[in-house]
């Protein structure tokens, strides 16, 4: 067990050095000259050489990317091409603000999912399977910066029960910090949430076809008893690996929300900077989603380990 875990953790290193190397050499990629941006068309040929030289833009494509990379180990991001201020500065309170976000989207997003799809299995022959399955394809359909619109016109602007925008952080007002990320992560769970039912759903039909369940019923035990006691467990290997899948478009669904409802988050953070042209940002900024990303891949693969007894035995053989 010891070794395939290294194995994994060997094969996540190798796929952050890998990431950190493609992201750098796309931004490098990227047309266009900071130096000329930021100066203006009519900077001359010596400030622009000399602005390149400050920025370090003017070192070949290695230097750079070796400088880049020995700052990241030490958690240094490098200095914002703009207002100067080192960039870990600049992610670290909007970092936080994005993760309250994707942490309590999926966390609603399992909620709603795990349930629903129970049921969805269960009654599948009934109206209400038929419903939930429905609602949930209906719910696949809709984007999420389109549902984070709809739930702040109703709960925003015609019940006034929410704010349609803005953030307050935890340590200035707790009961407003959760008042304005309760509609943001109900948009982003609820999409989310639909995809996940079908997947639990399958989850669960699969373990009603198998004999220990119907062993779990022949003595005694309720069908929806046999299933959350039995079922769960063995579903849970096919439910852990979508979660792992669903983290990423949790994160770009979050980077839409933030835009929806005015949130300064890790993902308005990069929209602007791309706009900018603020490469050390843009950097900085993917570099720590594919990290994210690559962490909780990696974080799923080893569960496999622990929630499967099977690929215990497999690897000690």
């Amino acid at each position: 067990m010891l070794r395939g875990l290294l194995l994994r953790l060997g094969i996540l290193l190798a796929s952050l050095a890998a990431a950190s190397l493609v992201i750098f050499w796309i931004t490098q990629a990227l047309p266009g000259d900071v130096a000329r941006v930021m100066l203006g068309d009519g900077a001359s040929p010596a400030q622009l050489a000399a602005k390149r030289a400050e920025l370090g833009t003017d070192r070949p494509f290695f230097v750079q990317y070796g400088a880049w990379v020995a700052g990241l180990l030490h958690a240094d991001f490098g200095t914002s091409w703009y207002s100067t201020l080192p960039v870990t500065s600049l992610i670290a309170p909007r970092a936080a603000v994005t993760a309250w976000l994707v942490g309590g989207g999926l966390t609603v997003a399992v909620a709603v999912a795990v349930p629903l799809g129970a049921v969805a299995a269960l009654r599948r022959r009934r109206l209400t399977g038929f419903v939930v399955s429905a609602g949930a394809q209906v719910g696949m359909a809709i984007p999420a910066f389109w549902a984070g619109i709809l739930l702040s016109m109703l709960f925003a602007v015609q019940l006034r029960w929410l704010p349609a925008n803005g953030y307050v952080p935890p340590g200035r007002d707790l009961l407003g910090w959760a008042q304005h990320l309760v509609l943001p992560v109900i948009a982003l769970g609820l999409v989310q949430a639909a995809v996940l039912i079908r997947y639990v759903r399958s989850s669960f039909l699969d373990v009603l076809g198998e004999d220990y369940y119907r062993t779990a019923r022949s003595i005694g035990w309720t069908r929806g008893a046999a299933l959350w006691r039995h079922g769960l467990r063995n579903a849970a290997l096919s439910l852990v690996t979508v979660i792992g899948l669903q983290v990423s478009a949790l994160i770009v669904g979050a980077i839409v929300i933030e835009r929806v409802f005015v949130l300064p988050g890790i993902g308005s953070l990069l929209l602007d900077s791309v706009s900018q042209f603020d490469l050390a940002i843009v950097r900085g900024v993917v570099m720590i989603l594919a990290t994210v990303v690559l962490v909780v891949n990696g974080l799923v693969d080893m569960a496999y380990v622990v929630i499967d007894p099977r690929l215990r035995h497999q690897e000690r053989a």
